[in-house]
């Protein structure tokens, strides 16, 4: 009996929340695959309403972020709607100071507990930050869980970091595994063009 009702209590789940989510939410983020053919993506934006916009955490974030994580200067970070999903891990670090941006290349995915750091504390004086440096994720990189991306990393397409990976340099030309303290190249991939 309860199948009967599932597909309309969706249809009507996901037209409230059309109209609900771009109060609170910018309109170019609520679009794309997990909008689409799906309730997913209105479940992380009825969610992240009340996290967002009510509780406050990540406040001045345009597009629903799962609770836990945080992101900083949401205006330098740069993704497709389509991967927004990376926003939905918990104990992620986005922190894109006021000239250091994130650019997040499509097909992206970033697992739970990642740093991505545009700006690190000056060794001598941790009081003060050293100069920003833009982080630039080539498209289909996968970012394993507790790695940590550093400032001014470039990483090409198809690049694998390996959990627990510090990326301190760039690796531009992709199709690799990384791993390690600090990354280093441990398998080149040989993917197919799509």
């Amino acid at each position: 009996m309860m199948k009967l009702f599932r597909k309309p209590l969706r249809a009507i789940y996901i037209a409230v929340m059309r109209l609900i989510a771009p109060l609170f939410f910018d309109r170019r983020y609520l679009r794309g695959r997990h909008f689409d053919n799906t309730s997913l993506g209105w479940t992380w934006a009825f969610r992240s309403i009340w996290w967002q916009k009510i509780i406050g955490l990540n406040r001045a974030v345009p597009w629903p972020v799962a609770p836990f994580n945080r992101v900083s200067q949401p205006q330098n970070i740069q993704f497709h709607p389509d991967d927004l999903n990376n926003f939905q891990m918990f104990g992620c670090y986005f922190q894109a100071t006021s000239d250091g941006k994130i650019v997040i290349g499509n097909g992206c995915y970033i697992a739970p507990n990642v740093g991505l750091i545009t700006a690190n504390h000056d060794p001598c004086d941790p009081d003060r930050h050293l100069p920003s440096a833009d982080i630039h994720l080539g498209e289909r990189c996968w970012i394993g869980m507790n790695s940590m991306i550093l400032p001014g990393v470039t990483l090409g397409p198809h690049t694998v970091v390996a959990a627990g990976a510090v990326v301190t340099r760039s690796f531009p030309d992709g199709y690799c595994v990384l791993g390690g303290v600090p990354a280093q190249v441990i398998k080149v991939l040989s993917c197919e063009d799509e």
